[in-house]
């Protein structure tokens, strides 16, 4: 219907005002080559919405040829400043839960983050939300093959039980005996007696960032930023326990749903079972 008014107006300015008529043409171009796009502003809107305003122009281009439209990265830019719609994550400084220091177990990742299959290394750590008075901690295990949620646990407290738990529910699903590394800052739960021999049992090596490091365990700090800044910064919250749920849903949509540009436009928990099918 917009177009059909811009074209009136068009062709009063061409008869009353005498529009060039190279203008006019040019400008009556124009109108069609928007309205070719009407459908792909439809599907960007629609995953724009769909994803609470965190893609940005690259993964939504990505989310559009998973639904079998190819557009050019160029052109998704230009459509969505066209309809006014910008990515709303802005990256901010992690600061991360310390526990006391030491020095219990060598660092044998040594900041190599790929891994070639599933189950090689994780990577874990603890991090804190600060509300309405109230703290929350998540304790998750990345898998840095498809950066995957092994698992995860969430306490109002950071005891403990909450990393032995979290390790319970990441050993139930791998054999014994993977010699796989799991790497960790210096926290004192990763010193305890009873978390190293969790993982000695397993048969799990233990690694450990050096001393006041956190490059050393640079994908979880980039997972917890990420996190905040998709949705500790971008929402708002009734109480601890309506924030509690909404962290839950987005580990489950990080897991499941939000597609990454390295991972060929797959979400973390494809491609991690595609990459164990594959080998």
């Amino acid at each position: 219907m917009t177009e059909l008014r811009q074209k009136h107006k068009l062709d009063v300015l061409l008869v009353v005002a005498k529009l060039p008529r190279a203008t006019y043409y040019y400008n009556l171009k124009q109108l069609s080559v928007s309205d070719k796009y009407t459908e792909v502003k439809e599907q960007i809107t629609s995953i724009y919405t769909e994803n609470k305003g965190r893609f940005g122009y690259r993964r939504i281009t990505m989310e559009l040829r998973n639904r079998g439209n190819i557009v050019n990265h160029k052109t998704v830019q230009r459509l969505m400043k066209a309809l006014g719609i910008t990515c709303h994550v802005r990256m901010k400084k992690y600061h991360s839960y310390k526990g006391e220091v030491g020095k219990v177990a060598p660092n044998l990742l040594e900041r190599d983050f790929e891994a070639e299959k599933p189950n090689l290394k994780w990577v874990t750590d603890v991090t804190e939300f600060s509300l309405f008075g109230q703290k929350l901690y998540l304790s998750p295990i990345l898998d840095l093959c498809s950066r995957d949620i092994v698992s995860y646990t969430i306490s109002d407290r950071p005891v403990l039980s909450m990393v032995t738990s979290m390790l319970g529910k990441a050993f139930s699903a791998i054999p014994d005996s993977t010699n796989l590394i799991l790497h960790s800052d210096q926290g004192w739960q990763y010193q305890h007696k009873v978390y190293q021999r969790m993982l000695e049992v397993k048969g799990i090596r233990q690694s450990m960032s050096r001393k006041g490091n956190c490059l050393d365990n640079a994908v979880i700090e980039n997972f917890f930023g990420l996190l905040k800044s998709e949705l500790l910064y971008l929402q708002k919250f009734e109480s601890m326990d309506h924030f509690k749920n909404e962290l839950i849903d987005y580990l489950d949509y990080y897991n499941n749903r939000r597609i990454k540009v390295k991972l060929k436009g797959l979400p973390p928990a494809l491609h991690r079972q595609q990459t164990l099918l594959a080998a």
